[in-house]
């Protein structure tokens, strides 16, 4: 710690650590795109097989989401971090043992599924909402953006593993860099500022003492939030939202698009490195959507990212029958838009639904989520198969996303009746309504 400049807050040096452990594991979720056409040829499982276990790990990935909030809270966010990378570690290092159905489902549905909820996006809000006052908008877009990072770094690599070397190699890459990871997160992550003595970065105010660990089971926490949820529109409204959000990124095109490609004769290493230019082009619109979360109306730019990402993927089944510059042209498009609904959702979240709780909110939110991605896992691969095409998958998608673009404009609506005062009319001596102000 000596070694850190006083200059520079320990806030930064979290962020920074933070950013790390979500890159690694966003290596993990980026690698079915390019485990499925292996397995599918080694072992002779259809594409929906292999998409149900795909399909499980997504949806176990939200799921887990809030309870890791409460359990951030219960246990501290470095145990809990520490054991979800090993346990992912674990997981995924099995796979190279794997030799019927049910044991991917197991291995990489259920385990490596749940280790990764554990350090879901949900840690990334827990740390921003705990560490930073300032640049919460921007920090939140950087964090976010590490799955894009991760997938830049990964993708084309387990792509050129697989091609050279087998997939089984390819997974025991993504087992070290989790190994890597864990003494990155021993060492350096803390959970409250107060454990240094210090405010959050940009707080003047409040005293620097830590907050009481919570003695709450957080099974029942969890739940409780989520009950608290079901009476909100605003909740209803960002769940069926981020629904739609999982079922057009990376429960479609995160994972399907490399064995679409395939069906259009590009090589497997090509369409990895389309992800990977996707995740060039994320990176820098996640950044720039959480540095516009803190200056503009966040449902006006949800609006318009669901809507240019509707468009584009109702224009991405006539694009790869002429698999040219305008693949290209997608995967840089769609790349900027990919991740760029988090800041504002999770800043909407914490406006509308509290931000004391924002953390397990955001976990049920990205529950939502893989809902959605889970779901149109699924249903592409079984479309896959029925029809031999992703056509239909890709223009449902693509539909839903226009659907959303309209739903987002009504969050917070609710908000504009109830904020307001009932004021005494001192002229006739009736109750007047009057907005507050």
């Amino acid at each position: 710690m000596a070694a850190v400049p006083r200059r520079m807050h320990y806030a930064w040096v979290i962020a920074g650590v933070t950013f790390l452990t979500l890159l690694t594991t966003a290596g993990v979720r980026s690698a079915p795109g390019v485990l499925i056409v292996p397995l599918e040829k080694e072992f002779g499982w259809s594409r929906a097989t292999i998409s149900a276990a795909i399909s499980i790990n997504l949806l176990l990935y939200g799921l887990i989401g809030p309870f890791a909030a409460a359990i951030m809270n219960w246990l501290g966010l470095r145990r809990t971090i520490l054991i979800s990378l090993a346990t992912v570690a674990t997981g995924v290092s099995l796979t190279i043992f794997m030799n019927s159905p049910w044991q991917l489902m197991l291995l990489w549905g259920v385990i490596v599924g749940a280790g990764t909820g554990m350090t879901a996006l949900v840690l990334a809000a827990t740390i921003v909402n705990r560490w930073f006052t300032l640049h919460r908008g921007l920090v939140i877009g950087v964090l976010t953006a590490s799955t894009a990072t991760g997938q830049l770094i990964f993708l084309p690599v387990m792509a050129s593993t697989v091609e050279h070397f087998g997939w089984r190699q390819a997974v025991l890459l993504i087992a070290g860099a989790l190994m890597l990871a864990i003494p990155l997160v021993a060492i350096f992550l803390r959970d409250h500022p107060a454990d240094l003595g210090l405010l959050p970065y940009g707080e003047t105010v409040a005293p620097p003492v830590a907050p009481a660990v919570t003695k709450t089971n957080p099974a029942v926490e969890a739940i409780r939030c989520l009950f608290d949820g079901f009476r909100s529109r605003d909740f209803w409204l960002l769940s069926g939202s981020f629904f739609i959000c999982g079922a057009s990124t990376n429960g479609l095109v995160g994972t399907h698009l490399i064995p679409a490609c395939v069906d259009q004769g590009i090589p497997e290493v090509t369409a990895a490195g389309l992800l990977a230019l996707m995740g060039i082009f994320d990176l820098a619109g996640t950044t720039a959507s959480g540095w516009l979360s803190d200056r503009l109306d966040n449902r006006i730019l949800l609006c318009w990212y669901y809507a240019l990402r509707g468009l584009s993927l109702i224009a991405l089944p006539f694009v790869l029958v002429d698999a040219s510059w305008g693949l290209t042209l997608f995967a840089i498009f769609y790349g900027l838009d990919w991740i760029a609904t988090v800041p504002p959702t999770i800043r909407l979240t914490a406006d509308t639904l509290g931000r004391d709780r924002a953390g397990i909110m955001f976990g049920w939110i990205i529950a939502a989520h893989q809902c959605g991605a889970s779901l149109a896992t699924l249903a592409a691969g079984a479309l896959r198969t029925w029809s031999g095409s992703y056509e239909r998958a890709f223009l449902t998608s693509g539909a839903l996303c226009l659907v959303a673009a309209a739903i987002v404009l009504q969050i917070g609506r609710s908000k504009l009746v109830t904020e307001s005062v009932i004021e005494p009319d001192v002229a006739d001596g009736r109750l007047a309504l009057e907005p507050q102000a």
